[in-house]
């Protein structure tokens, strides 16, 4: 793989890393519909494995949390699979503080990078 390439799907798997977290903070259906791999799969904090219909409902539901941030990103291309891995804090609807962790996994497909794989805790 080229360096420039490399450059490219770092700077494009950044920005959607940016949307995804957006997507949540924001409910935003359309985003993930976009960006997910019809096969997508998502392990919840809760232990509940859900496919990408599911996850598109979960997401559509009203969202209870404020101020959603990530960090320390870190973003790992390994070919045409890509890891994501970050923090993340939030307020619940409560005014308490929390953090968790996410693991996005993303494979590059028919051109474009689309999310395959979401692990989530809090």
């Amino acid at each position: 793989m080229t360096e420039l390439k490399v450059d490219s799907d770092l700077e494009q798997l950044t920005a959607l890393n940016r949307d995804y977290v957006a997507s949540v903070q924001n409910g935003d259906v359309a985003r993930f519909d976009a960006i997910l791999a019809p096969d997508f799969l998502c392990s919840n904090p809760d232990g509940s494995l859900v496919d990408k219909r599911q996850f598109l409902e979960q997401t559509a539901r009203p969202v209870t949390i404020t101020g959603l941030t990530a960090t320390d990103v870190r973003i790992r291309i390994l070919g045409d699979v890509a890891i994501i891995h970050a923090a993340t804090s939030y307020t619940t609807a409560g005014g308490e503080q929390r953090r968790g962790r996410y693991t996005d996994v993303w494979a590059h497909r028919e051109g474009r990078w689309l999310a395959v794989s979401a692990h989530v805790t809090r």
